[in-house]
């Protein structure tokens, strides 16, 4: 059934514009990207052997513009829409970032660095700067690994605080199989900084390991410091 065939309460543009955005699932609000389905296919079907081939948004923002294609229904221009919008998620959160936050809780920390992550299937480590005010004053990529490990020394670390002047540091890196659980390898360089930090007068304020609900049926992430497992 195409979606002019539907009942008008029933389209997802109609519920969007009756109801607001927040209303609609994840597949009706690809159906919109789409626009139209082809060759009696509506694009609302179409929204679904998306989500049913790909399982999670994080995987189909990952999609490259020939596996889109390989769904029914997805030619280059729909393919083109959907890379298109997943970019610009991610540069939107790129400029809230540039609004300087203040950053006091774990919530506050990943939902900061949520769309960040979102672009890596391999293990990142970046580095979150703070003036005295615990403000954000940037973010810095420290070290990138592979898909289950990734090497950091507290020289690449502090590094951008010292040239920043930053009063504090919060640590944060994810882990692409999608379970946050630190390693005895990431409490261990935990506690390593935190000496650094202190040798420097620099503070180390937290850990962010940053993974996925989705998978682990639970929290997307883990804080060490709420984990008690932030003492040098």
């Amino acid at each position: 059934m195409l979606i002019r065939d539907t009942p008008a309460h029933e389209r997802p543009r109609e519920r969007l514009i009756a109801h607001g955005a927040d209303s609609l699932d994840s597949a009706s609000l690809i159906a919109i990207l789409l626009r139209t389905g082809t060759k009696g296919v509506s694009a609302l079907s179409v929204a679904h052997q998306l989500i049913n081939r790909f399982q999670t948004l994080q995987r189909l923002s990952h999609a490259t513009i020939t596996e889109l294609r390989q769904i029914k229904g997805i030619g280059r221009d729909k393919a083109i829409a959907l890379q298109s919008a997943f970019t610009l998620a991610t540069r939107m959160a790129r400029e809230l970032r540039m609004e300087s936050p203040s950053l006091n809780t774990p919530e506050e920390i990943v939902a900061l660095l949520r769309e960040e992550f979102r672009n890596y299937q391999v293990e990142i480590f970046l580095v979150i700067l703070l003036n005295a005010r615990r403000r954000l004053i940037s973010i810095e990529k420290v070290s990138q690994g592979t898909v289950d490990s990734t090497v950091v020394h507290a020289r690449e670390v502090f590094r951008p605080a010292i040239i920043a002047n930053a009063s504090a540091i919060i640590i944060a890196h994810n882990h692409p199989s999608g379970d946050p659980s630190p390693s005895d390898a990431d409490i261990c360089v935990t506690r390593d900084l935190i000496r650094a930090g202190q040798l420097i007068h620099i503070e180390v304020l937290d850990h962010i390991i940053l993974g996925q609900a989705a998978i682990t049926g639970g929290s997307e992430y883990v804080s060490l410091r709420e984990k008690g497992l932030f003492y040098a």
